[in-house]
Order: C-alpha cells, then structure tokens, then sequence
C-alpha cells in the first residue's frame, strides 16, 4: 500500500515543542512508615511557615473504604513529605503542627472525609480546583491547569491505580509526590487573579463552606444503582435493595469495590429474571467471574428474600420527596411556575456568562428551582419579594455572595413569570428522576 511521503516541517508548519515535564525540585523523600520518622515531619511541618499542600491517595475501585492509603504534603521551609497512614493509629500530632496554618488542596471535597477520619481538620482552606471553577476556567483538572498556568505537563498515569498495594512503587511515590509540588505557586496565581475579577469574597465563603459542611448520609443509596428505572415494578426493586444490601456487606468483609463481586446491570437482570436456582442465576446477564459463583448462594438468598416481602411493605417506586417535579413538566402542571422558572433561568445564565462563572457554582440548580416552583412570596414590591427569597436561598444553604446576586434575579422572575411552553408528548412521557437528597 502506498504511503504518503514525509515531508519536513517549515516556517508555515512550526513544531510545538509540549511545555517541559514537571519534576521534583528536591528529589523524592523516604516514605514515612514510623513512629520516629513521623515524629520528624511534624517538627518540619511546625518550623515550616505559609499554607500547607495536602493530598491524599486513595484505592477507589479496589477497596470498599474510602481511606487514605497515601498522604502528601508540602510547606515553604519544610519541604515534602509522603505519610503512609496505615502505619499509625492516627495523625494528630501533624494536625497539632499544621495548627492554623491555611491547606491547599485540589478538589478539596473528595479528600477531606479521609483526611478526616485520620484527625486531620483544616481551619482554613484554598481549592485550587474550586478557585479555578470561580475564575471560569474551562478545565479544571490539576494537570490541566499545572500546563495552562505554570506552563508545565504533569504525568497521569499512576491516577487510577491501586494505592493499597504494598510496597508503592517509585513511579507512583514521584507522581504522589508531584501532586503537592505545584499547589503553593498555583495558588499565588489564583489568588492574585480572584482580586482581579474581585471574587475574592465568592471564594473565601466557598472555601469556608468546605470546610464547615458535613455531607448528611444518604437516604436509601441503593436507589443510586445504575439502570434501577428499568426494575419491574416495586417487587423488582425489593430484589434490587436485597442484592444491593448483599453485596454491601461481602464487600465490606472482604474490603473490596461492590463493583468487582457483581455489577449494578447483573443486579438489575436478576431483580427481573427472579431465578431460584444456581444454574439459573448463573445463566443470568452479567452473572460470571468468581464473585458472582463465589457467593452465588448468598445472591439466590437476597432475590429469595425479596420474594418473601409482603406487598404492602414493598418499596415505593419513587422516593418520598419535597423537591419539585422535573423541569419539563412544569409547563403542564403550573405555567406560570414554568414561567418563572425561565425567566431566572435566563436572568441567572447570563450574569454568569457575563462573569464567567459556571451557572451551577452562580447557585446551585436545586435551590432555584424550589424557590421557583413554590416562591415565599408572589406579590409585593420587588424589596419586600426579594428579602422573602433571600431567606428562602439561605434556609437552603446557599451562601452571602450567592445570595445577595441571585435573590434579585429570582424576585424579578417572581414577580415578572414569562410563557412558557407545555412540554411535548415526548417529553412528557419520559420517567421523573426523583432526587435523594437536595443538591450540595
């Protein structure tokens, strides 16, 4: 087969050299897996002065908890460290010297709670990823931002392994330790453009929130399976909650993902397929590997379980729940909710658009659509109106700056609804996702 024929770059078709590779200013530090040696990372961290970069591995994937199973950190004047948590009962005395000194973390709210749970709580924090949402970056993962702001490229190749595994290879413990290398000097950057634009007060209250906020427990997660709208009927989902709880509670035993025993499509297979034989349920969709013949007499025990529940103790087909229906409904059941939902819909997108803030970060769609669908207030002057949706916002959860751009908007839409559509019969017809919690 012919080929086409190489030709050498020219001045109209430049090479673009990629930024150079980020790499350890001070070389990779031991691993710190004893008494001692974490004894001398926190006087390090204690004589060390600014904020202090944090990260945390976890095995996601692998293992049934969301420990930490690698900490990093670094501060000016005590250099990085690497803590292997499973090594120690606890990390006080880091979280004593660290003291009230600000964390930078990337992506805060997915470390935190394993942060947490090893005594470490932060007084103050900066989220890089968070800041950078705020300053209307179009990506926001670290690498990303590393090469868009510090004009350098990060290695990911090691973000998806198993941080259980003992020992960590080199390759991963340079790739941890690199996480924290940048986070310092991007916050510079960050904060220095937040004054720009002046969202330094949006991101103070953000971050402040992170570091307040504690997530309630959901509400029956089994709901949260993948594909459950296609369980027939409440005994279906009967069967879905059995096998779901089943397979919880292996894989606690066995500390590993649910996932990994059987997946949420063989769940859903099986909670319709109701077989009662072994060489039925291992007929069944997604019912192969050793997890799903291993305890296959612990998933017939679920299903046979989910048969012996009276019917009128079977599961609801939707979550009780105080939130509003879907949006695309709204046009049948109250026009003029309809109606005012558009209208802030337009008046919030376009501040943010204007402001370069992502709609969601602006307020948190849950919030607008409950004040829209069922307003404290529907008439009065616009102050009167707007002071009645500023507390609604805050009963909500939403924060000061949030509040006090959006509670406008949201009372002229209340007291000025515009047409809106009815929704096709298509629309329509398409199942109602009911909300488990409201919205973070």
């Amino acid at each position: 087969m012919p080929t086409e024929p190489v030709t050498a770059p020219t001045d109209e078709q430049p090479v673009v050299e990629p930024p150079p590779l980020l790499v350890l200013r001070d070389g990779l530090p031991e691993i710190t897996e004893t008494p001692e040696a974490l004894a001398e990372v926190v006087r390090r961290v204690a004589a060390g002065t600014g904020p202090v970069a944090l990260d945390a591995e976890r095995a996601s994937g692998y293992r049934y908890s969301s420990r930490a199973y690698l900490i990093q950190l670094r501060r000016e004047g005590s250099g990085s460290a690497l803590i292997d948590p499973i090594a120690f009962d606890d990390l006080a005395d880091l979280d004593a010297a660290i003291g009230d000194a600000e964390w930078i973390l990337h992506a805060a709210s997915q470390d935190l709670p394993c942060l947490r749970e090893l005594g470490l709580e932060p007084r103050a924090l900066f989220d890089t990823e968070l800041a950078a949402r705020l300053l209307g970056y179009p990506r926001v993962g670290l690498a990303t931002l590393v090469e868009v702001v510090m004009g350098r490229t990060m290695r990911k190749e090691h973000s998806a392994v198993d941080w259980s595994k003992r020992p960590l290879p080199t390759p991963w413990l340079e790739y941890a330790a690199l996480d924290v290398e940048v986070l310092v000097e991007l916050r510079e950057v960050m904060v220095a453009e937040l004054a720009e634009q002046g969202k330094e007060r949006w991101a103070a209250e953000e971050f402040q929130h992170l570091v307040d906020h504690v997530p309630a427990p959901r509400a029956e997660p089994w709901r949260r399976t993948s594909g459950i709208h296609k369980a027939k009927g409440r005994r279906g989902l009967a069967a879905v909650r059995e096998l779901w709880t089943m397979r919880d509670q292996i894989a606690e035993q066995r500390d590993t993902t649910p996932g990994r025993l059987i997946p949420d499509a063989a769940m859903i297979a099986a909670a319709n397929a109701m077989p009662t034989t072994r060489a039925a349920l291992l007929d069944t969709p997604g019912f192969h590997g050793r997890g799903a013949r291993r305890f296959a007499d612990r998933w017939l025990a679920a299903l046979e379980t989910a048969r012996q529940v009276p019917d009128h103790e079977l599961p609801p087909l939707t979550m009780r729940s105080d939130a509003p229906p879907a949006p695309r409904v709204w046009a049948e059941r109250d026009p003029v909710a309809a109606g005012r939902l558009a209208h802030a819909r337009e008046l919030v997108t376009a501040y943010a658009e204007e402001h370069r803030v992502p709609v969601e970060n602006l307020l948190t769609p849950d919030y607008l659509r409950r004040v829209m669908w069922k307003p404290p207030v529907t008439e009065g002057d616009a102050a009167t109106v707007t002071a009645a949706v500023a507390e609604d916002l805050r009963r909500l959860g939403a924060r000061a700056w949030q509040v006090e751009i959006t509670a406008p908007m949201l009372a002229a839409a209340v007291l000025d609804p515009r047409p809106a559509e009815p929704a096709t019969p298509a629309e329509a017809a398409q199942p109602i996702a009911q909300p488990v919690a409201p919205a973070e």
